[in-house]
């Protein structure tokens, strides 16, 4: 297992031009993280071939691994004509990943909210997007690139929806990035749901959340409601309500030995927050 930091864990200071991405992976090295994955949020890389460079060199220079990069994406647009716009969009996505030299790439798929997202419109829109994913697989396999789709978007975020999902794609490229926290916001017990995917995971995000539930007064700035109207805020990895302890013996009992990033997006300084973060899922994965 090699331990490391999601770049989305630092947004705050990257978009508030405290650090660049390049300071981002300098900081993560510097706290004893294995790999970095690249998630452009705050800066871009399809115009920019000369930081994707700089990116490549500075993770050499500093001893850590690129380990995966993960990009948005939408392939339930309103016309033919936007979905094949699309997924030429995401093969350029995929080229990126090349020129990076990792091997794992994360994208979406859709997003809908929970009023939409119902079982019947996902069965009824699967055969587009297995398409797509099928579409993108093939082309990054070119490359010999693992894609897969994160548990996230309240869309195509439960444990089933990416089990039937990557079973339909049914491309051995194709797989989930794990995030353990996620799927409380379609109320799923994680523990449970991690054992029901870690099978097909390429990537494992460790992600933490305070819950209130729904019956609760509603906590304010910050917080946000999931599919059944629960209240979740992101917490520090290892101070919120998910048993992060049970979580990753589940990880560590099922043989993954990837890379698991660092995805902090609580209220507590971005820094401050990934760093405890990061310490207490090493000391309690050496623990286990």
């Amino acid at each position: 297992m090699k331990l490391g930091m999601s770049s989305y864990s630092l947004a705050g200071a990257i978009n508030s031009g405290e650090m660049s991405i390049l300071d981002v992976i300098q900081w993560t090295a510097d706290q004893g993280g294995e790999h970095i994955e690249i998630v452009p949020i705050g800066y871009s890389l399809t115009d920019n071939p000369e930081l994707v460079n700089q990116i490549k060199d500075k993770a050499n220079e500093v001893g850590i691994d690129i380990s995966n990069y993960a990009i948005g994406a939408d392939f339930l647009p309103e016309t033919d004509e936007a979905f094949e716009a699309e997924i030429e969009r995401v093969k350029k996505e995929v080229d990126i990943a090349n020129q990076l030299g990792v091997k794992l790439m994360r994208h979406d798929v859709s997003f809908k909210p929970p009023a939409e997202a119902s079982i019947k419109q996902f069965e009824e829109d699967l055969p587009k997007l297995t398409q797509a994913c099928q579409r993108i697989a093939d082309y990054a396999a070119e490359y010999d690139i693992v894609t897969s789709i994160e548990n996230h978007g309240f869309y195509v975020q439960a444990s089933d929806r990416i089990q039937r999902l990557i079973e339909n794609v049914n491309r051995p490229n194709f797989k989930t990035t794990l995030d353990t926290g996620n799927f409380l916001c379609v109320d799923e017990d994680p523990v449970s749901a991690v054992k029901k995917n870690i099978g097909y995971a390429s990537m494992v995000h460790t992600k933490d959340f305070y819950v209130r539930p729904a019956s609760s007064f509603s906590p304010g700035e910050g917080w946000f409601q999931s599919t059944a109207g629960n209240y979740l805020r992101g917490a520090i990895t290892g101070h919120g309500d998910i048993n992060l302890q049970d979580v990753l013996k589940v990880v560590k009992k099922s043989g993954y030995d990837g890379y698991i990033s660092i995805e902090f997006e609580g209220l507590e300084d971005c820094k401050k927050g990934s760093k405890i973060g990061l310490d207490n899922v090493r000391r309690i994965w050496d623990e286990l």
